[in-house]
Formats: structure tokens, C-alpha cells, sequence
């Protein structure tokens, strides 16, 4: 299968929408897209995995990665995913200490403001 990415804005809050797989192969698409909103300022980002039906540690690699750049700049990168087997990656590698994992977009979105 394939990786989809989108974005959408809501407010200062860029949603950076991935459906699919994101392995060695396709993690280079949802590089580019991240980086592209950080080259554009946007840099209080929502990753919302909720349609990402595989995750492996090229993926974890690529979000670690914009996650330090986003810091760089003040920002925030937070993820959406409500999917155990996705959380389950974040968990086995200690990223669920670093990283702000939120159920909803929403909640995540809302989370900029606090």
C-alpha cells in the first residue's frame, strides 16, 4: 500500500493528515511534506496517524527528526493515533516519553493553546 499526505490548517495549527504505510520506501514523502510546513513557518504541527496502517522505525526516524527542528524554532509536533498497534511502536521505543500522543485531532489541536 501506498502513503497518502495531506494537510490542512486550523488556526496557527497545521494538520499533517498520513494514510497508509510509512516504511524505508515511502517515509521520504512524509519527510518532505513536514519539511516543507517548517521552510513555511509552520511549526506548531498535529501528525495525525489515525490512517497509517504501518509504522516502522524509518517512519519513528523521520518524526524524531522534525521533531528536533520543530523545538529548533519553538514549535511543537504533536501526534493523533488512537490505534494500538501504532501506539505500540511509540511504547516498545520509549517515544511515548517524548512525544504528545493525543486521541483526536481535536484534543491534539486544542493542546497548542494550553
Amino acid at each position: 500500500m501506498d502513503l497518502s499526505v495531506s494537510s490542512s490548517e486550523q488556526g496557527a495549527v497545521t494538520i499533517v493528515h498520513v494514510a497508509g504505510e510509512i516504511d524505508v520506501y515511502t517515509a521520504p514523502l512524509l519527510r518532505e511534506v513536514l519539511d516543507k510546513q517548517v521552510a513555511a513557518g509552520r511549526t506548531d504541527l498535529v501528525v495525525d496517524l489515525e490512517k497509517v496502517t504501518f509504522m516502522d522505525s524509518t517512519g519513528l526516524g523521520v518524526l524524531v527528526g522534525r521533531l528536533k527542528l520543530v523545538r529548533g524554532q519553538n514549535g511543537t509536533l504533536r501526534i493523533v493515533s488512537a490505534q494500538e498497534r501504532i501506539l505500540k511502536v511509540f511504547k516498545i521505543t520509549g517515544l511515548d516519553k517524548v512525544f504528545h500522543i493525543y486521541p483526536t485531532v481535536d484534543e491534539a489541536a486544542a493542546a497548542s493553546n494550553a
